[in-house]
């Protein structure tokens, strides 16, 4: 078993703010919800909980993400001055800093998929959560939960139905990666896109994540709500929004959904 050295995870760690407090925590219920209780306390922006295992690890739909020890769980807390409806564009910059330190730490084909998955083989290696706390158009705060598969075997861990579709970085590699290197080099790359997502728009974070998204451009089947569409994924939109080629010709744009490719 792969332990976390909390000492380490603030060594040589190269950001203004992110991970400058940090609560580290052997065993959480959900790291998202630890969070959002120390950010209605006033906790400060980029304040990190970081967990060695969730209980009840928190994913979109009220599902719930598995988070054995030896993965990579943490949430951190945000307080952006933008619109209440931009908070969803804050899941982008985080997959987009995940595909990316996976991409640079272990030159792995990692590629984005929307709206809050990173793929590596075309199997998921990380799931992004975010939760916002607003009053009226006032964002109060967002909460960015990042939960990476890292140091187990998901045959091992993972129930049956999901060990086709999950893979972890150990599997991959076929061997242990340094948690504390991977830990800081994401939140460093994290850093850096939120900083050009306030500075610059998110235009930039868009097209660069689209780079990395090989289902664009490819037959896939959306679950929204209790239907499946299936077509073409033409786009993602500035607001988030994935459009969608119809079989019949027609377009269709979704805020919400899960995306999986078209087995022929």
């Amino acid at each position: 078993m792969e332990k976390i050295d909390a000492d380490k995870l603030q060594e040589g760690l190269n950001t203004e703010n992110f991970g400058k407090k940090i609560v580290f925590l052997h065993e959480a219920i959900s790291t998202n919800d630890f969070a959002k209780k120390l950010a209605n306390y006033g906790a400060d922006e980029g304040t990190v909980i970081f967990a060695e295992e969730q209980s009840a690890g928190k994913g979109r739909l009220g599902r719930t993400w598995i988070s054995p020890r030896g993965g990579l769980y943490f949430s951190i807390i945000l307080k952006p001055k933008i619109k209440v409806s931009d908070a969803v564009k804050l899941v982008f910059v985080a997959s987009l800093a995940v595909a990316e330190t996976i991409r640079d730490l272990y030159g792995l084909n990692a590629e984005t998929k929307w709206p809050n998955d990173v793929l590596v083989d075309g199997k998921k290696v990380c799931g992004i959560l975010a939760e916002m706390s607003s009053m009226g158009e006032h964002l109060k705060f967002v909460v960015l939960g990042v939960g990476v598969n890292a140091n187990f075997n998901v045959r091992e861990k993972f129930p049956k139905k999901l060990q086709k579709t999950a893979t972890s970085l150990q599997e991959v590699l076929d061997r242990k990666v340094d948690g504390e290197k991977l830990f800081k080099k994401l939140l460093e790359k994290l850093e850096n896109f939120y900083a050009c997502f306030l500075q610059s728009g998110f235009v930039q974070i868009l097209e660069e994540w689209k780079e990395l998204a090989s289902f664009l451009g490819r037959q896939v089947v959306v679950l929204s709500g209790n239907r499946k569409w299936t077509g073409t994924a033409l786009n993602v939109e500035k607001d988030g929004s994935l459009i969608l080629k119809l079989e019949d010709g027609t377009v269709k744009r979704f805020l919400s959904g899960d995306v999986t490719l078209r087995v022929e």
